[in-house]
């Protein structure tokens, strides 16, 4: 299992010492030594890796990792550049597109993103290979719930993109009022016609950053 190495680590460093936690990373160990499991062990955590804490602007959050082979690669609906773009990552470039003109690329390769201050969290770190939410309640969702209330007492401008029943159910946990909190259907092809599309979050969300005196992201991502 691979390990955070920034600034993430301090304030989160309680819960590695929770019971929780040991019985967590016992269970993810052996699931990996005698399993198929999804991302790489050391890609558990490039969330976190990729968007310090200090660097976080915006908050995207995910349900578990892609559950197909060479998919996953530890950020939410983000795949590598070498993999055919999943239903859900089409629909949010099709968003994308209507909402603030960005061509649609031929990846789905999010690490731009990431690297901008999107942190791209599943509230699920882990999977077994095509078994979709087979690592839910193991323990990774009050790991993350833990990182998702140190975002929450941030005193400093922050979008949160909650998308589908999982994400939104962590609204209650978001408390301050200077946050801006963009809830929606999920882009899956299952729920998207139903509130997802028309919903503008990207355009919504530059305009808070530019607002607040930040840069906005560039949510383009160029073709390889």
């Amino acid at each position: 299992m691979g390990a955070i190495t920034n600034d993430w680590q301090e304030p989160l460093a309680a819960e590695f010492k929770k019971p929780y936690y040991a019985k967590l990373y016992q269970t993810v160990k052996e699931e990996y030594e005698t399993k198929q499991i999804f991302p790489a062990a050391e890609d558990i955590f490039n969330a976190f890796e990729f968007t310090p804490l200090s660097e976080v602007k915006v908050v995207i959050l995910g349900q578990d990792p892609y559950h197909d082979v060479g998919q996953a690669h530890g950020l939410c609906f983000s795949v590598k550049p070498d993999v055919k773009v999943p239903p859900s990552l089409v629909n949010i470039y099709k968003e994308l597109q209507a909402d603030v003109g960005c061509t649609i690329p031929n990846n789905g390769c999010l690490v731009k993103w990431a690297k901008q201050g999107v942190l791209l969290l599943n509230t699920v770190l882990t999977v077994r290979a095509h078994q979709a939410n087979s690592h839910r309640g193991i323990g990774w969702e009050e790991f993350t719930d833990a990182a998702i209330r140190v975002l929450g007492e941030l005193d400093r401008p922050l979008v949160f993109i909650l998308w589908g029943r999982p994400a939104r159910m962590k609204k209650s946990m978001l408390k301050n009022p200077s946050h801006l909190i963009l809830e929606a259907a999920h882009p899956s092809p299952l729920s998207a016609h139903n509130g997802f599309f028309g919903s503008r979050p990207f355009s919504q969300t530059n305009a808070y950053l530019e607002a607040h005196g930040l840069s906005p992201i560039d949510w383009q991502i160029e073709n390889v």
